[in-house]
């Protein structure tokens, strides 16, 4: 009797291995690198190019306007000694609101180009997100995961997906 049941335990075990295997090799996971789709898709350097020709303009007003303050301060470290105390204090007054002028601006530079780089990221990824799904569902796969500690090679479908992006173009 105890043999008996010793060797239905072996069979129901093995069964369900068996059942499990089987329900593993139906199983199908993919992976997407977001980091490559935003540096390969055409759609994401298409965004990049936007927002460098949109702030283009602002860019270099900024760095006109630092270059500015530059030559204005070591124009100031040299001819400090020969100045007034009066002289030197407005000028170093002067200075000091020209810096803080500046650094406001660069400030609602980086603000207003991260908002928009935000914005333009998301369109890309929205249209990512939409064509994992179609390859997912053309090639009958149950996961898709955009993160991973690791992941093999053979699960990354990201070349997949950049080239349905770049041909819905």
């Amino acid at each position: 009797m105890k043999y008996l049941l010793r060797h239905c335990v072996v069979f129901l075990l093995a069964a369900v291995a068996l059942v499990a295997q089987a329900q593993a090799q139906d199983f199908r996971v993919g992976f997407v690198n977001t980091d490559r789709i935003f540096r390969e898709a055409n759609s994401a350097k298409a965004a990049q190019a936007k927002l460098e020709q949109e702030f283009a303009r602002r860019e270099k007003d900024l760095n006109d306007l630092g270059a500015s303050l530059k030559t204005a301060s070591d124009k100031f470290e040299r001819e400090a000694p020969t100045l007034s105390e009066q002289q030197r204090g407005q000028r170093q007054k002067a200075l000091i609101d020209q810096d803080r002028e500046f650094q406001r601006k660069r400030r609602e530079f980086q603000e207003d180009l991260n908002a928009r780089k935000n914005e333009e990221l998301q369109q890309v990824l929205d249209r990512a997100n939409r064509v994992v799904r179609q390859v997912a569902e053309q090639e009958k796969y149950d996961l898709i995961l955009q993160e991973a500690v690791y992941i093999n090679p053979k699960h990354d479908i990201t070349d997949k997906v950049i080239k349905a992006l770049n041909a819905s173009r």
